[in-house]
């Protein structure tokens, strides 16, 4: 693991490879660059793949009080200047995929492509009224479970049902290393983000991957966002949940590397 300074936090990210840069960013509920491991030992061989641990997760310090989405946009890309990571690829799972579309709202140069997985504009920008306010109902109720309850709440939508056990232990392992106050100030500084605005003026090549049984972002969402974005391309990968990079990783590797390689130089 290595280490940068940022404004008064730790930041912590992994770095393998050469090649074009890639930039992987994790999603929410306790998971951190430790989830990317399958995609950093398979795609390392032609990328120069970082992924960090966002604010208030794994090795990264937690940020300050009320710090807002754009800030996290703000901190991300001073990270890929620190780093010299010149016009990366941009790819970003769940929470990470809103944080992707934060940083191209704001620094629209810097991606040269996005791979947006199991993604939302927003809860608010792709579920009702309903759904957003009981998601934040029942996260912030939740924050104060001691680390293994909370890693046993979350983990079953996280997965298809039809995932391996082992799997099930991996995604549990790593829920149960959430920071809660990271947590909190992450879910307040997205959770009312709503991005739709951006969608229909995203100029780079974009891919969207979803699992076919991700009861988290459901394939509503991921036509919905299929349809906004110009020229985008959408991968469903079957039987799989959530976390679909876990548990179809050859599967999702491939997708992102075919991708990849038609992005233009």
């Amino acid at each position: 693991m290595n280490y940068i300074e940022m404004d008064g936090m730790r930041i912590a990210y992994e770095r393998q490879g050469s090649g074009p840069p890639l930039v992987l960013l994790h999603g929410a509920f306790g998971f951190d660059s430790q989830s990317w491991r399958r995609q950093i030992d398979a795609l390392s061989d032609e990328f120069t793949v970082v992924a960090w641990d966002m604010p208030g997760c794994g090795q990264s310090s937690d940020p300050p009080e009320n710090f807002l989405a754009t800030e996290y946009a703000n901190c991300l890309a001073a990270c890929i200047d620190t780093l010299e990571l010149t016009q990366p690829h941009v790819l970003g799972l769940s929470f990470g995929s809103v944080l992707a579309l934060e940083l191209y709202r704001r620094f629209p140069k810097v991606p040269r492509s996005l791979v947006l997985a199991s993604a939302y504009a927003g809860w608010v920008g792709s579920l009702s009224p309903e759904a957003v306010e009981q998601r934040r109902r029942l996260i912030f109720s939740s924050l104060d479970l001691p680390p293994e309850q909370w890693a046993r709440q979350w983990s079953p939508s996280m997965l298809s049902d039809k995932a391996p056990p082992a799997l099930f232990e991996e995604v549990e392992a790593s829920l149960s290393r959430f920071h809660q106050e990271g947590q909190r100030r992450l879910i307040e500084a997205f959770a009312q983000q709503d991005l739709r605005d951006v969608l229909p003026h995203i100029s780079v090549p974009t891919l969207l991957v979803y699992g076919e049984k991700d009861s988290r972002s459901p394939l509503n969402v991921a036509h919905d966002m299929h349809a906004s974005i110009p020229n985008s391309r959408l991968v469903v990968i079957p039987d799989v949940g959530h976390m679909c990079n876990i548990e179809a990783p050859e599967r999702f590797n491939a997708e992102v590397r075919q991708f990849l390689h038609s992005v233009p130089m």
